[in-house]
Formats: C-alpha cells, structure tokens, sequence
C-alpha cells in the first residue's frame, strides 16, 4: 500500500490514514503486519517519528516527524492546545440544535474504570453539516433510522474523546464498537456495504515549528463519505 502524502518536508510529513490502519505496531495487535508508521518509513526510505495518534478505525490527517527533535516540539504543542484539529463524524439521530459545546470531564484511561482516576477538562465543540433519514429499520417502531453528519473540534486531545463526548449527548458515532450500538453498527454496515468507524480527521491547522509558516492539511473524507450521505 503506498500512502497518501498531504504534506512533505526536510522537517515533517503527513498522510491521509486509511481506516483500519495502525498508527504503530502493537502488542494488542500482534498478528497485525500493517502499521503506518513502517509504510511510511519504508516509503520514504528513512526514519519518522509520530507525533499524535489516530485510532485505528479512525481516517484522516496524521504527522509525523522526521527527526526526535521535530517529534518533540511537534508533541509539545499537541500538548499546549496550539494545534487545531476538525474531525467529521456520522451519528445515530438528529441532535436538538445545529451546534453546540460538550464541556464534560474524562478519565485519562478510558478503558479502565472512570472511579478513582483523576478527571480531565475535556470539550469539544460541534455542528450538524447534514441530517439524513435512511431507509433502515433499526428500531421496530420506526421505519428509518435518523442519522448526522458532524463536524467536531476537539478543544483538548483526551483519548477517544470525540468518540466519548458524543456517546456522552447519545449521539454514538456510527460503527464505533466500544462507545456505540452492535445492532446498529452492523444494520448501518450491512446496509452502506461497508463496516467502520465513521470519524474522519479531515483538518489539523498549525504553525510549523522551525518554518513559521501555517500548515492547513487536509484530508478529503473520500467518495464513501458522499455517497453515503443519502436521503
């Protein structure tokens, strides 16, 4: 698989992420041979450094760095809130606005239990680019299924915490297995012909860290996206 570059220089690069990619190789991944972090190095024939992560599931802009220095810095201003990231997400139904903040505190580890464990400031902000009603019986006292599509902006980098902040206003996003519906998912991915997680990084935004200039990288969300979005 050769990967999409969407930015390359003698400092740092980015790729469009298919779905189903890990960022890295991974022990709860073991049996898995694909990771983009060893695409892209082989790729590009020399050593790179990621700086954030995407869930597996998730598509989308992901950086990289070319040299420990550049991951540091880069990391640094993750960390600090400097970099400016916008995500698109499919939802189970319609929410009662057209925008809105989820200021809602998260566990750093959100695969163990929220009791005991510190909470973070966590907020993203959101708003509805599109409702759809599809013609999918997922509820038996309905005949369609009402779905969004979001654009999401996470003012903090939590873990998964777009994919927590929307189960938190019980719009899970489609095909996410841990936070969302099996029936749903699997109803919603038998009835697109297709089966993942529906969250796209389309836009990260930031000031290059040794150029000065601003980065606006983005990743199209594909033709799946458009076809999708049926009435």
């Amino acid at each position: 698989m050769t990967l999409a570059l969407l930015h390359l220089d003698e400092h740092l690069v980015a790729i469009d992420k298919p779905p189903g990619l890990l960022v890295h190789r991974t022990q709860l991944a073991a049996h898995e041979d694909e990771a983009a972090l060893q695409q892209l190095r082989d790729q590009l024939g020399r050593p790179v450094w990621p700086v954030h992560r995407l869930d597996r599931g998730t598509s989308g802009v992901l950086l990289f760095a070319l040299s420990p220095e550049v991951a540091a810095l880069l990391g640094a201003m993750f960390e600090q809130g400097r970099m400016h990231k916008r995500y698109l997400a499919w939802v189970r139904g319609w929410p009662a606005g057209d925008e809105g903040l989820v200021d809602h505190p998260l566990a750093r580890d959100p695969e163990l239990p929220s009791t005991g464990q510190p909470l973070l400031e966590a907020r993203t902000r959101w708003r509805v680019l599109a409702r759809r009603e599809w013609p999918l019986v997922t509820d038996p006292r309905f005949a369609t299924t009402r779905v969004a599509l979001l654009e999401a902006e996470p003012l903090q980098g939590r873990r998964h915490q777009i994919r927590r902040h929307l189960k938190h206003l019980a719009h899970p996003i489609l095909g996410d297995a841990t936070h969302g519906k099996g029936p749903l998912n699997r109803a919603v991915a038998a009835f697109l012909g297709r089966q993942r997680l529906w969250l796209h990084a389309h836009r990260l935004q930031f000031r290059h860290p040794l150029l000065g200039s601003t980065l606006a990288l983005e990743a199209p969300p594909g033709a799946g996206w458009e076809e999708d979005r049926r009435s």
